[in-house]
């Protein structure tokens, strides 16, 4: 039994944040965005509102999509680095907005991954006959853990959320093929947010030594990143017997355009087979993957039988990579 995509959607906010704005904000400049980061926008969501709420639109529109009603959902799987609230989970609070009476759900933090950790996951449950309709959503709201201070972060990132529906298929030619997944807790002191947890609970302190934004080694971990993504996505590749000219589309997280091109020269692709939209969204973690997915298929350019490698690198270290056959017409 394998694992199918049966429906995908995503949600952004309405406000867009520019580098003109930026350019208001801090000592930078449109032009040194775009050449180092490849991005132009993002979006911002509404104070009054948590990642819970693109959540559950995403997922709406994803339940909308493969005509299934929310009573149908065994599990909901949320990949975030930006819950809600600590406790419960911000799949909970998808579950009472959805009014899905019939499932339940975790919350999964795999970093920029985690949405391919989320996917990898869901597939199993569902290939392992427990499970019929798995909701899967990477969704985050980076703004509100952003120094906009602090230039060299704080223009990266933006908020958004994506969604799928995996469903079984007896079709052994369809949907999820493969994943390869690692974590490296070495490279914790790189990229993380050190303030809200148990180590450093919030406190005046934490909030004066800003510990509760991120923080990032740029250089490191774009090294790491590179030869991460490549290595895991040549590896996925080679041993499902595919070639460069194989693959419809690689899927890339979405955490700057030089990563982005870098790992696709390295794997032999040209441009055209490289989903970006980094321009219009920025780094939205968990979201990229699936936002990317998401426009791909209402844009037409993803058709059924077409090969699909996702592949990302995040806080952990956490990367890898997933080999999908797409199943929607």
């Amino acid at each position: 039994m394998r694992t199918i995509i049966t429906g995908v959607g995503h949600f952004v906010p309405d406000q867009k944040l520019t580098n003109k704005d930026f350019e208001k904000m801090v000592d930078t400049s449109d032009e040194w965005i775009t050449t180092r980061t490849g991005i132009k926008e993002r979006r911002i969501l509404d104070k009054n509102k948590g990642t819970s709420y693109m959540a559950s639109k995403a997922a709406e529109i994803v339940l909308e999509q493969a005509n299934i009603s929310a009573d149908e959902i065994d599990l909901i799987i949320v990949a975030t680095v930006t819950p809600d609230m600590p406790v419960p989970a911000t799949a909970a609070l998808v579950q009472k907005d959805l009014k899905a009476k019939n499932c339940w759900g975790f919350d999964l933090n795999g970093g920029c991954t985690g949405f391919i950790c989320a996917l990898a996951t869901g597939s199993q449950f569902i290939e392992s006959g427990r499970h019929q309709k798995v909701m899967v959503i990477g969704a985050d709201k980076m703004s509100t853990v952003l120094n906009y201070q602090d230039r060299t972060t704080c223009v990266l990132f933006g908020d958004g959320a994506g969604a799928v529906m995996l469903e079984p298929s007896i079709e052994d030619d369809q949907g999820v093929q493969d994943f390869v997944l690692h974590l490296d807790g070495l490279g914790a002191e790189y990229l993380n947010i050190a303030g809200g947890g148990s180590l450093h609970p919030a406190s005046y302190d934490t909030v004066k030594q800003n510990l509760h934004y991120v923080y990032q080694d740029g250089k490191t971990v774009f090294k790491h990143a590179v030869n991460g993504m490549t290595e895991v996505s040549e590896l996925i590749m080679e041993r499902n017997k595919l070639s460069a000219g194989d693959i419809k589309f690689l899927i890339p997280h979405q955490a700057n355009y030089r990563i982005i091109d870098a790992v696709a020269k390295k794997m032999g692709l040209n441009p055209d087979k490289v989903v970006i939209n980094i321009n219009k969204y920025g780094n939205t973690t968990a979201a990229t993957i699936p936002l990317a997915v998401s426009e791909a298929h209402q844009e037409r350019k993803i058709r059924k039988g077409d090969w699909l490698v996702m592949t990302a690198f995040g806080a952990g270290f956490t990367w890898g990579s997933l080999l999908l056959k797409w199943a929607i017409d």
